[in-house]
C-alpha cells in the first residue's frame, strides 16, 4: 500500500458513536440525569421550572386551575378539576375517584402551557400530584433525550450500526 493511501486512511475521521454515557452527560447537564431522577425534590423543582408552573394550597381566584376536593351532601368525596370555579360541570370536572386527578393534572399542566401558571391544589403533596409530577418528568426526560441526541447528531455524532434510534431510546429509558 502506498504512503499517500495510508496517510489518507489515517486522516479519516473514525466516526464518533452516540452513547448511553454521553446521552446521560447531557442530560445531567440538562438536570435530566439517572442519578437526579431519584430525588424527589429535585424531580419537583425542574417540572416546575420547565413548565413555570407554581402549585399553591391557598385559595385564589387568579389561578389558572384548581384541583380539590368536595363532599356531597350524602357525605361522600368527590374531586374537582376546573379552570373556572364558577362554572363546574358534574359531567366534566368532577371525578369519584382521586386516581383520575393524576391524568387531570397532567392534561391541566399541559392545557396551561404558557409561563407564569399558577395551581390551586387542596394537598400539594397529594400522592396523584406526586404521580404526575412523575409520569410529567418522564415525558420530559424523553423529549430531552430525544433533543439530545438531535444535538449529537448535529455535532457529527452517528448511531451506531445496527442500532435505531428507537432502540437508543428504549436504552436509555429504560437506564
Amino acid at each position: 500500500m502506498s504512503d499517500s493511501i495510508k496517510k489518507h486512511e489515517e486522516m479519516q475521521e473514525k466516526p464518533k458513536y452516540i452513547t448511553d454515557e454521553l446521552i446521560e452527560q447531557r442530560l445531567t447537564a440538562k438536570g435530566f440525569g439517572d442519578q437526579d431522577s431519584h430525588d424527589e425534590e429535585h424531580v419537583r423543582k425542574v417540572v416546575f421550572k420547565h413548565f413555570d408552573l407554581e402549585l399553591s394550597d391557598t385559595w385564589n381566584s387568579d389561578c389558572d386551575h384548581y384541583l380539590y376536593e368536595e363532599t356531597t351532601a350524602d357525605g361522600y368525596e368527590v374531586y374537582i378539576s376546573t379552570h373556572d370555579t364558577n362554572k363546574i360541570s358534574v359531567c366534566e370536572n368532577v371525578f369519584q375517584h382521586d386516581s383520575e386527578m393524576c391524568s387531570q393534572f397532567k392534561e391541566a399542566v399541559y392545557d396551561n402551557d404558557h409561563g407564569d401558571v399558577k395551581f390551586y391544589v387542596s394537598d400539594i403533596y397529594a400522592d396523584f400530584i406526586n404521580d404526575a409530577i412523575c409520569e410529567l418528568y418522564i415525558d420530559l426526560v424523553e423529549l430531552y433525550t430525544e433533543t439530545v441526541t438531535h444535538e449529537l447528531i448535529d455535532e457529527g455524532y452517528t448511531v451506531k450500526p445496527g442500532t435505531g434510534l428507537n432502540d437508543l431510546l428504549n436504552l436509555i429509558a429504560n437506564n
